[in-house]
């Protein structure tokens, strides 16, 4: 499970353009807002991932 969440935290922060800072400077790095924006993100895809399986 883990490894899922952190893969989607790439992923989303590959989405809104910060994976790069990521990279050079860490998780650390973002503000307090991008970080919500990750965090909320995460949130709603595993919504809907939970969601897809439950239809299955």
């Amino acid at each position: 499970m883990e490894k899922q969440n952190d893969r989607i935290k790439y992923e989303i922060a590959g989405e809104l353009g910060l994976l790069e800072k990521v990279h050079k400077f860490g998780w650390k790095s973002l503000s307090a807002k991008e970080t919500g924006r990750i965090g909320g993100l995460i949130t709603k895809r595993k919504k809907m991932l939970l969601q897809k399986k439950k239809a299955q």
